[in-house]
């Protein structure tokens, strides 16, 4: 039987297509998973599937969706592989009544109010990686993925209790970190 000889056009097209979705792809993924490393090789086999698929969803208007979709349950499933690592330090008893603890954090309103947007995007980014799992990927897939709570606390296993608790645990640490990077920010601007 005859090696199939490749398409060059096909080559060409996905290229261009993996070209136009490889940030979005990658930026999803280090956001769930915390990583570089981790979010390159979710990046790696995100495109792997969508090479698969790749005459389906050359001319699809729902691409950009699937390709999310399928970089978000990529990143569950590996973080789901490593939750016994983090769920120790990650389950505290909910208030017997189901509510998120009070936290109280100061957050100046002029917080980043000097810093360009790109400059906010890094510290936010940076702010994000530094989060333990168990706050950083609900706290992603509500405002990133605008998955609802319920969704979020059936895609990882948890409580919807524990899924509001990390949320608001992860804003307060991510407040927490913003404003103590700010000032460091500010003295760096010229």
């Amino acid at each position: 039987m005859p090696t199939p000889v490749p398409d060059p056009n096909r080559a060409r097209a996905f290229a261009d297509f993996v070209l136009a979705y490889q940030d979005a792809v990658f930026s999803t993924a280090a956001r769930l998973l915390g990583t570089d490393a981790q979010a390159e090789d979710i990046a790696q086999e995100v495109f792997m599937k969508a090479y698969e698929y790749f005459d389906r969803l050359e001319g699809s208007a729902t691409r950009g969706g699937w390709l999310k979709t399928v970089t978000t349950n990529l990143c569950l499933n590996h973080l789901s592989r490593h939750r016994k690592r983090w769920r120790l330090f990650s389950e505290m008893p909910a208030d017997p009544a189901g509510e998120a603890p009070e936290i109280d954090f100061p957050v100046p309103d002029t917080l980043l109010e000097d810093l360009e947007a790109a400059e906010r995007a890094r510290h936010v980014e940076a702010a994000l990686q530094r989060l333990p799992d168990h706050q950083r990927v609900p706290l992603v897939l509500f405002h990133f993925e605008e998955l609802p709570y319920a969704e979020i606390a059936e895609r990882l296993g948890i409580s919807l209790a524990k899924v509001k608790i990390d949320i608001l645990r992860g804003r307060a640490a991510l407040a927490r970190m913003l404003a103590d990077a700010a000032p460091s920010a500010a003295g760096a601007a010229p």
